[in-house]
């Protein structure tokens, strides 16, 4: 291979163009290269030319990549990777990476440099400029853009409330810092128990009950763990809990009228109604909850309706709470008596005669009297309507056809108003515990009475409202070979009331937990059972 050599101010140096350069210079080889016009000296990994030393050309292929393992919340990395230019002016000495938005910046002596402090979840740009002793090159072309990540923000413990040797926790979770939370650990204190959870709704157990705990929690990424929270407002576990409780009683059905006779129902009585507050339940202890089914209206002619079944809850150690099924009212007959339940079925309609409610003999009452009928077959006859929560059921009025209207049921902030859904809507309030609507003594639509507000079924026949207690509408006497049967009671409920955001341990029968205004509910349709 030819070797060229070229002679520059008397001293000899080897030349060519620059494809033709020494494939394996070492620091301090001289070259002229003739593509360039210029002595070049071989330094910091590069060719640079000896005439009069100028600023470097900006680098170029700039490429960032995120570094977010194990960087804090909103002080994010990333490695900018370049490369430098070498043919023109003298070597850089160093090389500065600048991001976009921020402006943070980094200077090292070559590639690559990483830049730090950037905010979470963010995206970025970075360019890269060379220095040497004759000045700053201009900025290269900016990179594709990459997101800041890092660990996650630290949370919020947002409350706790104690239970039976557990607490329950919320966490109000932070920011991701740009990746996804998997999970959160809590932390309690005094004892240092740690326990994790993906949940942001959590029930911390195995602590002591009568000791005072703080808990702080942490949240967790695939970059690593945040900073710890501060502490939760403290709590004490107890073996026991104080709760609100409301209970109603299935509803009294309606009797069945007869054919061929002036022989309608009065309305069946409301199941009876119940409250109790600043009850204490023992932790670990079950309590039974049994809801009562409505009673079922008379299937035949002349034929009595059924007495709604009882509401209650029991446990060891506990007193029976219970609520009275509502009154049946009889069928077939005119001169039927009102029946006594919770509250008391509507008499038929020549009958005077009127029930009492409140069969528990329960103070404060659980129920009322039903409504007595009115006959005299020139002006007109109906039988009464059943007895509500709220009051007494209204008696047929005279001098016309009318069944009369159920009495009204009643209403306790205990049933959480519209969390349950159930009852009748009136003056914002939700109503349980209505009474049946009482009939007319022939077969006409025109004179049945309304049922009680709550959930009383409304005459001729409606059934009660289930899961509020309703009792069930009357039914008219029929005309030749008809006959129609009366309406079934609405079935219970049961409801407890928890200050603050509680969770049982165990339930069975499935209840509905919600929770508004500062208090959780337990809501029972259907029997089951409970544990704190």
């Amino acid at each position: 291979m030819t070797v060229n050599y070229s002679i520059i101010n008397g001293l000899k140096y080897l030349s060519g163009t620059t494809a033709q350069r020494p494939a394996n210079p070492v620091a301090g080889s001289t070259y002229y290269n003739t593509t360039v016009g210029a002595l070049q000296i071989y330094q910091n990994g590069g060719w640079y030319s000896f005439q009069s030393i100028v600023a470097p050309s900006a680098p170029t292929s700039v490429v960032a990549a995120d570094i977010g393992t194990g960087r804090a919340y909103n002080n994010g990395a990333a490695s900018v990777a370049f490369s430098p230019v070498t043919e023109t002016g003298g070597a850089p000495s160093s090389f500065t990476a600048t991001s976009s938005p921020g402006s943070f910046t980094r200077t090292e002596a070559s590639s690559p440099i990483v830049v730090t402090g950037l905010q979470s979840n963010t995206q970025y740009t970075y360019t890269v400029t060379a220095t040497n002793s004759a000045g700053t090159s201009s900025a290269s072309s900016a990179s594709l853009p990459v997101p800041a990540t890092t660990v996650p923000q630290a949370p919020t413990i947002n409350a706790t409330t104690s239970e039976n040797a557990q607490s329950t926790i919320t966490i109000t979770p932070g920011a991701t810092g740009g990746s996804a939370i998997t999970q959160y650990t809590i932390t309690s204190s005094p004892a240092t128990t740690t326990q994790p959870t993906s949940n942001t709704s959590y029930v911390f157990t195995g602590l002591t009950n009568g000791t005072e705990y703080t808990f702080t929690a942490t949240a967790t990424n695939a970059n690593g763990t945040s900073a710890a929270s501060s502490a939760s407002n403290s709590v004490t576990p107890s073996s026991s809990i104080t709760v609100d409780y409301f209970i109603v009683a299935g509803g009294g059905g309606a009797g069945a009228g007869s054919y061929g006779s002036d022989s309608g129902t009065g309305g069946g009585g409301a199941g009876g109604f119940r409250t109790a507050t600043s009850q204490t339940l023992t932790g670990g202890v079950e309590y039974t909850v049994t809801v009562g089914a409505g009673g079922a209206g008379g299937a035949n002619q002349g034929n009595d309706g059924a007495k709604g079944e009882n509401s209650s809850i029991s446990g060891s150690g506990f007193t029976t709470f219970s609520a009275t099924g509502g009154g049946r009212s009889m069928g077939g007959t005119v001169t039927a008596a009102g029946q006594t339940g919770g509250s008391a079925s509507g008499a038929g309609f020549a009958s005077p005669t009127t029930a009492n409610g409140n069969e528990g003999g329960y103070s404060p009452a659980e129920g009322n009297a039903g409504g007595r009928g009115y006959t005299d077959f020139v002006t007109g006859n109906g039988s009464g309507g059943g007895g509500g929560a709220g009051a007494a059921g209204n008696s047929a009025p005279s001098s016309t056809y009318q069944g009369a209207n159920g009495g009204i049921g009643s209403y306790t902030a205990i049933s959480g108003g519209s969390t349950t859904g159930k009852g009748q809507l009136s003056s914002g309030n939700y109503y349980f515990a209505g009474g049946g609507g009482g009939s007319a003594g022939r077969d006409n639509g025109t004179y049945m009475g309304a049922g009680g507000i709550g959930g009383g079924g409304s005459a001729p026949g409606g059934s009660g409202t289930a899961n509020t207690g309703g009792g069930g509408g009357g039914r008219p006497g029929g005309v030749s070979n008809t006959w129609t049967p009366g309406g079934s009671g609405g079935s219970g409920i049961a409801i407890f009331r928890i200050s603050g955001d509680v969770t049982a341990s165990a339930t069975t029968g499935s209840p509905t937990r919600n929770t508004g205004g500062g208090y959780t509910y337990y809501v029972f349709t259907g029997t089951g059972s409970i544990t704190f």
